[in-house]
């Protein structure tokens, strides 16, 4: 199986079952509340996501590797444990660099939305 085969596999039971052999001891990570490296870290981020949230969901909208950088396009849904259930969902893309051995060096994450509008959606009025 390729890369993009089972990166697949893991945004469709994300956050279960990583498959964390893909990445580089060292892997540089960045998104807009997280910076660190270390495919341990990693790990616990996904980790705490996967207890504090509830019916976490990643669609995968594309993904495609140009030279040695992997994209992604997705939007992350879950529901934040709060009395109301708020049902959050974070557009976003990935750019994922390979180093020679085909190893994830770097993931870094871009949201199409602000940590603001995330914010929002916590407390917005027109929940369903």
């Amino acid at each position: 199986m390729n890369i993009l085969e089972i990166l697949k596999d893991d945004y469709q039971r994300f956050p279960v079952n990583q498959t964390y052999h893909i990445y580089g001891a060292n892997v540089y990570f960045k998104d807009p509340v997280n910076e660190f490296r270390g495919i341990k870290r990693y790990q616990e981020m996904i980790q705490f996501m996967a207890t504090w949230f509830k019916q976490i969901k990643m669609d995968l909208h594309d993904i495609y590797q140009k030279q040695n950088i992997i994209y992604t396009e997705w939007t992350l849904h879950w529901t934040t444990p709060l009395p109301w259930q708020p049902r959050i969902a974070i557009p976003g893309r990935s750019e994922l660099t390979l180093d020679d051995n085909n190893l994830i060096i770097s993931h870094v994450d871009y949201w199409h939305c602000s940590g603001w509008d995330v914010i929002k959606q916590h407390f917005a009025l027109n929940r369903k």
